[in-house]
């Protein structure tokens, strides 16, 4: 019973996801995820950052050469203006986002591997089909859930591992797996299934097990905020109940 209710909350949340992406115009476009976001804008923001002080930079060289000329003159100031202009280009271009690579989504600690298995899901997402594409859309979400859970997780402890293999080697290994078949072959059925429905069935599967360890490792907490509910209705339960009969 406990497997068929999963498989149906799975159903709709897909059905939802569906009807998300509709609305919203077919595929999503951008960051799956929060983890993914986030390391985006930290990259926009040092870039940013870089342009600042390399205006800067600019400017004050261009103050210095005026005091020891005793003043740069119109070309001087047509010269750092596009000196602005160049340096404000560049470092706004350059460094680009990288996107980690297969091989090394499995270092760094397992709360950062969530986002950049995030980014890397991002960049195979026009490789995949259709139904594949929603339900990387909806693993991005359970990671984002996922995510939080690793925040206060032990790297040693077992389940730390778990994730680790789940999420930075059976997820993008299936999917690596699936986009080195050349596409005239994707849907070519092949024992029974073509590779484009066993990927969106082996997803399927994945997010199943991505929302199951979520729930084991949430079920602490919500065993904690169960008592904590508990003791304070024996404690201030009679309380309250006396005083809502007094007003």
């Amino acid at each position: 019973m406990a497997g068929e209710a999963n498989q149906s909350d799975l159903i709709l949340q897909q059905a939802r996801q569906s009807l998300s992406n509709q609305r919203a115009g077919g595929r999503r476009a951008g960051s799956i995820g929060r983890r993914s976001a986030a390391l985006k804008r930290e990259h926009a923001f040092r870039k940013l950052v870089r342009v600042l002080l390399a205006v800067a930079g600019v400017i004050f060289a261009a103050m210095v050469a005026g005091l020891v000329l005793d003043g740069i003159g119109w070309t001087g100031v047509i010269v750092t203006m596009l000196a602005i202009v160049v340096a404000a280009g560049v470092f706004s271009s350059f460094p680009r986002l990288k996107v980690p690579t297969l091989e090394s989504l499995g270092q760094g600690d397992t709360r950062s591997l969530v986002g950049r298995t995030e980014m890397w899901l991002e960049s195979q997402r026009p490789a995949l089909p259709a139904p594949a594409v929603q339900l990387v859309d909806q693993i991005g979400l359970q990671l984002d859930a996922l995510g939080q859970q690793l925040d206060g997780l032990d790297e040693a402890a077992p389940a730390a591992r778990e994730v680790r293999k789940l999420v930075g080697e059976h997820l993008p290994g299936l999917v690596s797996t699936y986009t080195s078949i050349p596409r005239h072959l994707r849907g070519e059925a092949s024992g029974g299934a073509t590779p484009d429905q066993r990927l969106t069935e082996s997803l399927g599967k994945i997010s199943g097990e991505i929302d199951s360890v979520t729930r084991q490792l949430a079920s602490g907490a919500i065993d904690n905020l169960a008592i904590q509910t508990r003791y304070l209705d024996y404690k201030y339960g009679s309380a309250l109940d006396d005083a809502a009969k007094v007003d």
